[in-house]
Parts: C-alpha cells; sequence; structure tokens
C-alpha cells in the first residue's frame, strides 16, 4: 500500500480510538463502582440501544473480514457460514432471552445456579465461557494482524505482532476504566459506523454492475477459476463426505452456538426489563440480518472485481478480500477514491476488532471475578472487590488472547470463530436448556453437561487438521491428527447433551423441585427478577 493509504487510515483509526477512549473516560468519572454498574451497566439502556449494541457485538471482524473473504474464495460453500450466523438468532429469540433476563443477574452462571447447588455450577460455567470467549478473542487478533499486514504491503511481520499487542492493550484499557456502559456506547458507534460502511460499498458494487446481480453474480463465476461450480455446493464442504460432514458440523454449531455465547448472553442482563430484552433481540435480528445480505454482495463482488487469485496473494485464508474490493471500486491504488475506500475499510474493521474484544473481556472478566474467584477463593480470607478482581481479570485474559492470536495468525478468522462456536454450542447450551427445561436436571447432570461437552470439543480440535498435519495447520511440520473434521460439533453437540442426561439419571441427589417451579415462574413472569 501507498503512504496515502497507510497514513490515512491511521488518522481515521486514530479518531475512532480517541472517540472511545472519550466515551471511556467520560464513564468512569461518572461510575459509582458498583458490580451491576460494572458488568450491567446499571441496566439503563432501552432496548433499541441494546439491540444496536448486541448487533456490533455480534457483527465481527470474523463476519467483515473472514466470511467476505470465504465468499470471495468458495462462493456457494462460503454463504453458508452466512445461513448459520443469521438463523442462529432464531434459536436467541425463542428459547434464550427473555428467559435468561428474568433467571440471571450477570453471567450464565447465575441461570444454572438458581436451582443448583452453587460452587461446582460455577466453577464448571465459568471456566466454559472463558474458553469460549479466549477462542473468540483469538480470532479478532487474527483480524487486526491480516488487516495491518495489508496496510502495511504485507511485509512486516512486526507491524502484525505490534498491532495485536496493541488491540489487546486497548481492549484492557476499555474494559477497565469503563466496564458494561463504556463498551455497551462503543458497540453503538462501533455498528452504526460499520453499517454505514457495509451499505456504501454493497452501492458501490451494485453500481459497478448497473444493479444486474445475475452479471455479478456469473463474473465472479468466470474469475473464479471454478465456472459454475463456484455458484452451487460443493466447492469447500463437498468434495467427499468427510467433508460434507465437516459441514453438517460447522453448520451445527454456528446454528446453536450463538444461545451460549457469554458476551451475547451478558448482553441481555443491561435493560431494565424482560420485555425489553425480548425488544432487543428483534432490533438486533433486523440490523443482523440486513448485514449479512449486504455480507454476500460484497464476498461476491470481490470475488467479481478483485479476482479469488489476487485475494489469496494478499492472503491466503481470504482475510482482506474487502478491503481489496474498496480499493478497486475507489478507482485503483494509486487514486484518491480508491484511499478514501481502503483507508475507511480498514478503519472500520480495526474499530470492528477494538469493539467486539470489549465486549468479549468484560464478560471473560466477568466469569473470572463473579463465578470462579467468588467460588474458588478460601471463605474465610478477606475477599477482595468483584470489580478489582474482574479488572485484574481483562488484564490477563487480554496477554492469553495476544499470545494465542500471535500463533493462530495463518488461520481463516470466520473458521476459527467456528470453532468458538462449537465449544459454546458443546458446554454452555446443553446446561442452559436443561436447567431452563428440565424438571429434573441435577448439580451433577449440570456439571457433567459442560465438562462434556468442553473436554470433547477441546480435544477434538487438538487432534483435528486445525493444529497439525496439514499445510493450513498451526504446527504444520508435526502430524497427530487424528480426527478428520475440522469442526468438532457434530460429535461434541450431542456428547454434552447426552452426559448432562446421564449425569442426571445417575445423581444420587434428587432434584429441587421447589426451586424449578420457583424457576420456572420466574423465568416465564419475571416475578422476583433483578
Amino acid at each position: 500500500m501507498t503512504g496515502h493509504h497507510q497514513a490515512l487510515a491511521l488518522v481515521l483509526f486514530s479518531v475512532f480510538v480517541a472517540i472511545t477512549l472519550g466515551i471511556t473516560t467520560w464513564v468512569s468519572r461518572n461510575r459509582h463502582g458498583s458490580a451491576e454498574e460494572f458488568y450491567a451497566g446499571g441496566r439503563l439502556f432501552s432496548s433499541m440501544e441494546n439491540g444496536f449494541a448486541i448487533a456490533g457485538d455480534y457483527m465481527s471482524a470474523a463476519s467483515f473480514l473472514g466470511v467476505t473473504g470465504l465468499i470471495a474464495l468458495f462462493g456457494y460453500d462460503g454463504m453458508l457460514y452466512v445461513v448459520g450466523f443469521l438463523v442462529a438468532w432464531l434459536v436467541v429469540l425463542f428459547f434464550v432471552a427473555e428467559l435468561v433476563r428474568n433467571c440471571g443477574r450477570f453471567t450464565l452462571a447465575d441461570v444454572i445456579a438458581a436451582r443448583m447447588r452453587e460452587r461446582p455450577v460455577r466453577i464448571a460455567a465459568g471456566m466454559s465461557s472463558v474458553t469460549v470467549s479466549v477462542l473468540y478473542l483469538v480470532a479478532q487478533m487474527v483480524g487486526a494482524g491480516s488487516l495491518v499486514a495489508l496496510l502495511f504491503g504485507g511485509t512486516s511481520a512486526a507491524a502484525r505482532a505490534w498491532t495485536v499487542i496493541v488491540v489487546g492493550a486497548l481492549m484492557v484499557i476499555y474494559v477497565s476504566m469503563g466496564g458494561m456502559r463504556a463498551t455497551t456506547w462503543i458497540q453503538i458507534v462501533k455498528a452504526m459506523l460499520l453499517l454505514g460502511g457495509t451499505i456504501a460499498l454493497t452501492v458501490l458494487v451494485l453500481v459497478r454492475f448497473h444493479g444486474n446481480v445475475d452479471a455479478l453474480l456469473h463474473t465472479a463465476a468466470e474469475r473464479s477459476g471454478h465456472g459454475e461450480a463456484f455458484l452451487a455446493p460443493g466447492l469447500k464442504y463437498g468434495g467427499d463426505w468427510t467433508a460434507r460432514i465437516d459441514f453438517i458440523s460447522l453448520g451445527l454449531a454456528l446454528v446453536l452456538g450463538t444461545a451460549g455465547l457469554p458476551h451475547i448472553l451478558s448482553r441481555f442482563y443491561t435493560v431494565p426489563t424482560a420485555r425489553a430484552a425480548r425488544r432487543s433481540v428483534v432490533w438486533s435480528v433486523g440490523l443482523i440480518g440486513g448485514f449479512y445480505l449486504m455480507m454476500i454482495v460484497l464476498g461476491f463482488g470481490a470475488a467479481a472485481v478483485v479476482g479469488p487469485t489476487a485475494v489469496r496473494e494478499s492472503n491466503a485464508a481470504g482475510n482482506t478480500a474487502v478491503a481489496l474490493l474498496a480499493l478497486n471500486l475507489g478507482g485503483g491504488a494509486n487514486s484518491t477514491g480508491g484511499t478514501v475506500l481502503f483507508a475507511m475499510v480498514a478503519a472500520i474493521a480495526f474499530a470492528t476488532i477494538l469493539a467486539v474484544v470489549a465486549g468479549i473481556t468484560l464478560a471473560s472478566s466477568a466469569a473470572v471475578a463473579h463465578d470462579l474467584y467468588a467460588s474458588l477463593r478460601r471463605r474465610r480470607s478477606r475477599p477482595r472487590s468483584e470489580v478489582a478482581v474482574a479488572r485484574a481479570a481483562a488484564v490477563g485474559i487480554g496477554g492469553v488472547a495476544i499470545g494465542l492470536g500471535l500463533l493462530a495468525r495463518d488461520l481463516n478468522v470466520a473458521f476459527l470463530v467456528g470453532l468458538a462456536f462449537a465449544v459454546s454450542a458443546s458446554a454452555n447450551l446443553p446446561v442452559l436448556m436443561y436447567s431452563l427445561f428440565w424438571r429434573n436436571f441435577t448439580t451433577r447432570g449440570a456439571v457433567w453437561a459442560v465438562y462434556g461437552g468442553l473436554v470433547p470439543a477441546l480435544g477434538l480440535v487438538v487432534l483435528s487438521p486445525v493444529v497439525s498435519g496439514s499445510p493450513g495447520s498451526l504446527f504444520p511440520s508435526v502430524d497427530f491428527q487424528y480426527f478428520p473434521l475440522q469442526n468438532p460439533g457434530i460429535v461434541s453437540i450431542p456428547l454434552g447433551f447426552l452426559v448432562g442426561w446421564l449425569g442426571t439419571v445417575t445423581s444420587a441427589e434428587p432434584a429441587d423441585e421447589a426451586k424449578h417451579a420457583e424457576t420456572e415462574v420466574r423465568s416465564l413472569t419475571g416475578a422476583g427478577a433483578v
């Protein structure tokens, strides 16, 4: 990239950082330091504000960078990510949002512990929440590194490393200083920027092809080198039965994983009522649905305008497709329009990454402080403030995410998010569904459901082509690949439900019918909700 691209993109990015740091500083001066303020922003946000914030939380670098790249490289099969991400919100709307808002206080573990023995349940749910959050954070860090590699011409490994470190440092500042209130406003600003930029690029793509979507698709197919196969299923997931099963596994993870994501669940506690939580989801579904429809246009637009070959040369995983598309739509590398559009996309992508990592870090630090620390500390020791522990946890989680982000820098960010969704659907969703809907569910069943999904999901990922045995693996020089699928969801999700059932039916502890009745009334009516 030319110096103009670099300078303008960095100026726009710096403006966003300055605005968000200003929001964080303003919020930190007006907070009163309570756990409710730090974790839930005082529950003062309207359904529309929270809907924009949820959309900002969900529309991540995996979507803006990764999904666009997968569509540009694999056509129809890349578009399947869009379907999974969007359909997942039906599960959230009908089964999770209102019930979780009524039953919980700050975290997933609050919902489960309402009718179980608290200590083992909080430890299990806290560990699962932190694991999912760290996997999701790694995807955002990889997206940041890919973007900077393009910005600086793809030659500086040091630039990628320093960008990951800067993103990590900023997310720690946002969370530790501003808590949920600052994070929410950053999400709202970022959602409006991302939607505005996406609309602008979509209009430019359609104008390039005179509004003829058929011409756009056929041009993309011609430039892909695969012809009509680019527009049909099977280019990525149809080669053999292993690839087809891998696709089913990915689809299950995407559709079921959203309902167990800690940073999405925590957003339902920022509104005053369950009705507001439900209306928040309606707002977010509309915003997210429009965004993903535009992602399809941008993905095929990148294939038609830039070409898959150029996308792969810039980044093998396709993470820079949307930035290259903006550059071409504006008139090319040396044009003013290209410079402005590229800088705009780079700045929006940076903003997206910063906002999403802030939300994820807050959710994971809440799990550490509210669930793990509160359960593991010695009862006779003097307890530190939960908020102080959460701030310290944000620093530690940020460090882990930075390290793993540097290690996984060559993987596609949408694919990495698919792994996070698989762990979420395997460990968090079974225990959440059983707690809300199964009268006989016990503490042993809850603990077994979490570990019965979490351990197999992580173990299968370690033994999969993601980690070793193939050129695109984390460790390509070694081979301990024994599980053929890249996404473990098709095995680990049923295991989570099965082991949770098994733990319950073999438990000597009877289910507490009174607590279940109380939880049921509370979840459905909101009586007694915080």
